[in-house]
């Protein structure tokens, strides 16, 4: 790793993370901003302070994310500053981001394939928290 992690706190780590993964296809949409704000404000993890300094903590996260080495340095801070018991949780958090906009390209699959390993989040944990982040986002129209 050419630098050191950054020191994170796990409510940092996965905000970093759901930063990481939005902007992964080249794009931060609305539909997946307003996703990293509801978990915030929903997941039990997150005070309102963290709520309070949600901009300034993504402002952080993209720039570190766009050094040299930015994804691999985020991706191990976050996963470095992450207890085990909080490992799936955050999964579900980057995996409601990703599928906000019901659209998940190679990119954002890649990158959810090395947040899933560096997390040692496993197989069968992640097919059910991507199943139920599907059902979490369909809509009334049939998609295929």
């Amino acid at each position: 790793m050419a630098e050191s992690l950054v020191n994170l706190t796990p409510q940092e780590a996965v905000i970093y993370l759901m930063v990481l993964t939005s902007a992964s296809d080249g794009t931060m949409n609305e539909r997946e901003l307003r996703t990293i704000g509801r978990v915030v404000r929903s997941f039990p993890l997150f005070t309102a302070n963290d709520e309070d300094n949600l901009v300034a903590t993504s402002e952080k996260a993209g720039s570190i994310m766009s050094a040299d080495g930015g994804l691999h340095r985020v991706i191990d801070s976050a996963a470095a500053a992450l207890p085990a018991h909080l490992n799936e949780t955050a999964y579900a958090a980057v995996v409601d981001v990703v599928t906000a906009d019901e659209t998940i390209d190679m990119a954002e699959i890649r990158v959810l394939e090395l947040i899933r390993n560096a997390l040692k989040v496993s197989d069968e944990g992640a097919a059910a928290i991507e199943h139920a982040a599907r059902a979490r986002h369909m809509t009334l129209e049939e998609t295929e």
